[in-house]
């Protein structure tokens, strides 16, 4: 009887999971495994032969001054953006949640930029950089004209593109703190924005923790915006490091290195990201 209990449950697994661990294991887990191995070759991409060379990439990584260079700014462009991204989004949420009219249309008018493709995203914006805001006097030269103005529009639309999802888990977190416990605050002698200190930020340490999360990882990983906003430039300032790693690989024809590079890149952006859902979640158990 237990031997049967046992295989109806395998075989329910099988039926509702298998399909999903199959796709997980065929597109996730099989081709990193495969660029784990290709960091131990000298592939270029095409050639039908991978010469191993063990550990010698990753030596040749840790002597590239250019890639632990592009790796700072993005460090540095992680955590500008995660910081703004995440202030402009709480302040959107508490805004569509407060009382205002048209609540429903500012919430989609602000979710919108999500769903513009990176790419498109880019053009869009380096037409207003470089066209409307010179023509009607804004700023006497384009934005993308040198490093410290390209890269704070790097930052600027990377806000708008991910405020408005941010957003919506916000307001998700808002919508779950009891009114009751506001009122019972107010009643206390609370005023508004210690009632937002004292009582909705400490539960709302989840979504927190969720939108952190998602931010760090999907600005490590920027590629596109980099690409059709600033195309690294000028002069090969503004490359962050997915940028730097395709270049490698694909441009240069050092696959190898390139695979090594990125693998570097996916731990520390994994240690980071990581590391602050872990802290905040013990935080949010003793919250």
């Amino acid at each position: 009887m237990k031997r049967n209990n046992k295989a109806h449950m395998i075989g329910e697994f099988a039926l509702f999971a298998g399909p999903a661990v199959f796709c997980f294991v065929a597109v996730v887990i099989i081709p990193f495994l495969y660029g784990l191995y290709l960091t131990l070759t000298t592939w270029d991409g095409l050639s039908p032969t991978k010469d191993f060379v063990g550990l010698a990439n990753y030596i040749n990584v840790f002597k590239d001054t250019d890639f632990w260079s592009s790796l700072g700014k993005t460090i540095l462009y992680v955590a500008i953006s995660t910081v703004l991204v995440n202030v402009v989004g709480f302040a959107l949420a508490l805004l569509v949640t407060g009382k205002m009219h048209g609540k429903n249309f500012f919430r989609a008018g602000f979710f919108t930029p999500n769903l513009i493709g990176g790419i498109i995203l880019g053009y869009i914006w380096q037409f207003v950089f470089n066209r409307v805001m010179t023509n009607f006097g804004f700023m006497s030269k384009s934005m993308l004209s040198s490093y410290g103005t390209a890269f704070a529009a790097l930052v600027i639309v990377t806000i708008w593109q991910y405020s408005g999802y941010m957003m919506l888990i916000y307001i998700a977190g808002l919508t779950g703190v009891s009114e009751d416990l506001r009122e019972a605050a107010k009643i206390d002698g609370c005023t508004d924005s210690q009632c937002t200190r004292f009582i909705v930020l400490p539960l709302m340490r989840s979504s927190f923790t969720i939108c952190l999360f998602l931010t760090i990882t999907r600005c490590f990983m920027v590629y596109d915006v980099n690409l059709s906003l600033t195309e690294g430039g000028p002069g090969g300032s503004t490359v962050l490091a997915a940028m730097f790693v395709y270049n490698k690989a694909f441009s240069s024809k050092q696959y190898g290195l390139g695979q090594t590079e990125a693998v570097i890149l996916f731990i520390v952006a994994a240690i980071i990201a990581v590391s602050q859902a872990a802290y905040n979640s013990k935080r949010e158990v003793e919250a």
